[in-house]
């Protein structure tokens, strides 16, 4: 929280002014690294209220490779609906151009937009497919629908996560731990390109007393320390993974703390997966942003004194097992992971520009 309030703090101060693509304008200053040891608390921020519901919902319509709108509306998600309706009132601006006589569809308002992307299928099709976003590159990295004889065979890509964890399980000292979403080739297909484009995990062994407080927090009271076969035949974990991500564009005010605690969700998730303890989490971030229009929300932030953070807690049937893609389907519509003693301000409305 404290990192979190002094990159606030610095944006306001030394940021300067720039136009960008929504016309809305920053204050923007570059190059920011957060950093959060996991042992501290789940990342979350306190001087705000911020869904974990839609956070855990987005990262595994990521982790499923999904890309369709509707599955996240589905959930009480619209975090996406902004950018799939700007290309849809795009478009239909530009087929009915001004002066052009009586509109035979008229648009769309974006309660309407949501709820026709909820109800209709082939408009679904057409507006509610986003594209080779994050979902598409994270689990299915190249795959191309190939035509020929009068058939269409789909041709699958690059499995990045799948392809992660078992590197994580055979070669945990890799350098080479790494899911990326910047595919250059695919930037046109995406109804925006990604924003925090790439993720690096590290891990490391644990130290027979790192061990040992692990064990002595569930078997043993008494705080023994014994040897290292003895924790690995109680299935004790044996090393601790952190994460580190890269993001090239970052909403300090309004996505920025939904980022953090995401990737701090998928370092848990990774890390149950593996068998291993969340360890660092860290964030390499680029053009740091506060819109004109959130400045006085940001202030009034500012003037807020932090809670402390809360655990996450698992759900006990929750899969942990990330490495096919369908993994919740058998619990979706159940809370996976709730936050324990998560006290927070009250929420400001910060508006969010697409």
């Amino acid at each position: 929280m404290k990192q979190y309030k002094e990159l606030l703090q610095d944006i306001l101060d030394k940021g300067i002014k720039k136009e960008d693509r929504t016309g809305t304008g920053t204050i923007s200053m570059f190059g920011y690294q957060f950093r959060h040891k996991m042992s501290d608390g789940f990342p979350m921020i306190t001087t705000k209220h911020v869904s974990l519901k839609n956070i855990q919902s987005e990262l595994i319509w990521f982790l499923q490779g999904r890309t369709d709108l509707r599955w996240l509306l589905e959930k009480g998600n619209t975090i996406w609906v902004g950018d799939a309706y700007k290309r849809y009132e795009q478009n239909w601006l530009k087929e009915n151009p001004p002066f052009a006589g009586p509109y035979l569809d008229p648009c769309l308002s974006r309660e309407e937009f949501i709820d026709q992307i909820k109800t209709d299928d082939e408009f679904d099709e057409q507006w509610g497919e986003l594209g080779k976003i994050y979902g598409s590159q994270w689990r299915n990295w190249g795959a191309e629908i190939v035509y020929g004889q009068g058939e269409s065979m789909l041709h699958s890509g690059v499995d990045q996560i799948a392809n992660l964890i078992n590197e994580l399980k055979t070669n945990p000292d890799s350098r080479r731990l790494m899911v990326n979403a910047w595919n250059v080739a695919e930037l046109d297909m995406m109804i925006l390109p990604p924003c925090h484009y790439g993720f690096q995990v590290y891990t490391r062994e644990l130290s027979l007393e790192e061990r040992s407080h692990l064990f002595n927090k569930s078997y043993n009271p008494s705080g023994n320390i014994y040897t290292h076969n003895q924790y690995d035949e109680n299935d004790i974990s044996k090393r601790a993974i952190s994460l580190m991500w890269n993001q090239r564009s970052v909403d300090t005010g309004l996505g920025l703390p939904y980022n953090i605690a995401s990737y701090g969700l998928l370092l848990e998730i990774l890390a149950k997966t593996v068998n291993m303890v969340p360890d660092e989490l860290i964030g390499n971030l680029g053009d740091c942003h506060i819109y004109l229009n959130q400045i006085e929300g940001i202030k009034e932030q500012l003037t807020r004194e932090p809670y402390p953070l809360p655990k996450l807690q698992f759900n006990p049937i929750f899969l942990a097992n990330i490495e096919h893609k369908g993994f919740d389907e058998a619990i979706e519509g159940e809370v996976n992971f709730k936050l324990i003693d998560y006290k927070y301000h009250p929420k400001i409305n910060l508006p969010l520009s697409n």
